[in-house]
């Protein structure tokens, strides 16, 4: 009972806090009202944002208020886990309702909201046909998404509550010593990331509203766009090289581009991460272009631009595409799907495995061979290079990166087999669930309005498990179950002790004078006297009969 009366108050805490992170949600569903003012005829789509904005933004006031507990306590890492988990649920569901005003299913609405918030970038929508708001907010989810709403969560707290919710939404890393100002500090790069990609996106020629929404979807890494052609239909090798810029900051650690803007080159310069992404960048370039694009595309600076564009874009998890991939072949698709997977720097608005696993597991195997090679007496230790800071690497942290590549590795061979078994080529299956599971949203045809609604939904679960990166949601699930199930179990224990023990203190009830029961005695055991005895008596817990007063 002490255990689940502690339980209750935990919950109370953590149904404060997703109070705290529903209410920002519904913030951002409403956001799209703003333009209102711009499009004053898209009036008649406004209940779409403003119910379900209130819907989870009025209870989300309430639970903050009222459970929030002051001052903010600590959470552990799968208390975190359930905050995280049951937030993205609710912004998910209620952010499928604009879609469904919209004139979509559930299905497809469902699918665009998972699609938005997890930065994924896949899409069923006909964007030439959307409304301006309803273009709009699909970019705001992916800003938001791509940022963490974790993160907008610690910007706004203070006291010990930042830890838990940071490492399960994946960003361990602090810039600065105090979580609140390292939060702030986040937020402050993305929002001059996003001013300055604005601007030179309207330079390069795009209008405000499509350079709003491509800066938002560039630097989240999630690729929505409000042209069907993506970013193909401007032609523009400006707008290329600004979109990339945008991509290259969209993966790069947060911690790394810090250390970058306080003028420390040195140290970006030999970061693990920054040399594996350009080691990267240049193999894949150089694999297009000569094994690729060479006989696809006219110019040598248009095959150039494909092949860069590309490779960022799959290694970044953005997704943004310039040409039609089928006509690529084997080897193409196959660099795609390998710059999907890998993705980009941890702690960063990018998808995928994750360049810092990739580089501790090779650096782990090259350190395997040299220490079978030295003698047995020989101390060392492999090391990667974040920011300013060499760290070494444990053998427990080994395995956990082996675990979960190892995990990765088999839900992608599983999902890649479910699509398959829809009968699509199972090279387009590889690709596609790929693209799902890195949260990265180039398509080659596989997603789409018509396609099957096992496809989407394998697709969405996909999504979340490539976002919030397998354990956390495991680990959410699970402390769910297990502690529903003991208070559940502690009410039902308490109510069957309830119901089994008669109320004290209630009378006997005294039957009539004239009913005479033989009086108890040595030769009548088990008789009483009743007639006239007015002696009160208490019902006791063993279900006997106890005199609380002296008889007359």
């Amino acid at each position: 009972m002490r255990y689940a009366d502690f339980l209750r108050q935990r919950y109370r805490a953590i149904l404060g806090y997703t109070g705290l992170l529903s209410l920002i949600a519904s913030l951002l569903i409403l956001s799209p009202l703003v333009l209102l003012a711009i499009y004053p005829r898209e009036a008649g789509s406004a209940w779409g944002f403003l119910l379900p904005g209130l819907a989870i933004g009025l209870p989300g006031l309430v639970l903050w208020r009222r459970l929030t507990p002051r001052p903010a306590e600590s959470l552990t890492m799968p208390e975190g886990a359930v905050i995280v988990v049951l937030t993205w649920l609710l912004a998910t569901l209620a952010g499928a309702i604009p879609f469904i005003f919209s004139g979509m299913s559930f299905t497809h609405a469902l699918f665009e909201s998972t699609s938005g918030w997890t930065t994924a970038g896949l899409s069923v929508l006909d964007v030439s046909r959307a409304s301006p708001l309803l273009l709009f907010y699909r970019s705001v989810t992916q800003l938001a998404g791509g940022a963490g709403l974790a993160i907008l969560m610690l910007s706004t707290l203070t006291g010990p509550l930042g830890p838990g919710l940071a490492v399960v939404e994946g960003r361990q890393e602090q810039l600065l010593p105090h979580v609140r100002r390292s939060a702030r500090l986040v937020l402050t790069l993305y929002a001059g990331y996003n001013a300055v990609g604005i601007l030179a996106l309207r330079l390069a020629g795009m209008t405000w509203f499509d350079a709003v929404n491509h800066a938002f979807s560039a630097l989240s890494t999630g690729g929505f766009s409000t042209r069907a052609q993506s970013i193909a239909y401007w032609q523009s090798p400006a707008v290329e090289i600004v979109v990339v810029v945008l991509m290259l900051l969209g993966m790069l650690n947060f911690l790394t581009a810090y250390t970058f803007l306080r003028t420390k080159f040195r140290a970006t310069a030999r970061n693990s991460e920054v040399r594996q992404s350009a080691i990267l960048i240049l193999i894949g370039t150089a694999v297009l272009f000569f094994g690729v694009t060479g006989s696809l595309y006219a110019t040598i600076g248009e095959r150039l631009r494909v092949a860069i564009f590309n490779t960022v874009s799959a290694l970044s998890t953005t997704g943004f595409a310039t040409v039609d991939y089928g006509p690529w072949g084997g080897l193409g698709w196959l660099v795609l799907i390998l710059s999907m997977l890998i993705g980009g720097g941890a702690g960063s608005t990018a998808g995928g495995i994750k360049q810092y696993r990739i580089h501790v597991l090779f650096k782990g195997l090259l350190w395997e061979f040299r220490r079978r090679l030295l003698p047995r007496r020989a101390v060392t230790e492999p090391d990667v290079w974040q920011g300013e800071h060499r760290l070494f690497i444990s053998d427990r942290q080994l395995r956990q990166v082996a675990m979960f590549v190892f995990l990765y590795g088999v839900v992608f061979v599983v999902g890649s087999g479910i699509i398959a078994a829809y009968g699509y080529p199972l090279q387009d299956s590889l690709f596609e669930f790929a693209s799902a599971l890195s949260t990265v949203g180039i398509s080659v045809g596989i997603t789409s309005a018509d396609a099957p609604a096992g496809v989407l939904w394998v697709e969405m679960l996909a999504m979340f498990l490539g976002r919030l990166e397998f354990f956390t949601i495991v680990i959410g699930v699970l402390k769910l179950l297990h502690d529903g199930a003991d208070i559940l179990s502690a009410g039902l224990k308490a109510r069957s002790e309830q119901l089994s023990v008669a109320p004290v203190g209630r009378r006997t009830e005294q039957p009539h004078r004239d009913d005479l029961v033989p009086a108890q005695g040595p030769d009548r055991p088990g008789l009483r006297e009743s007639v006239g005895d007015t002696t009160p008596r208490q019902i006791t817990d063993s279900g006997t009969e106890a005199v609380t007063g002296p008889r007359p």
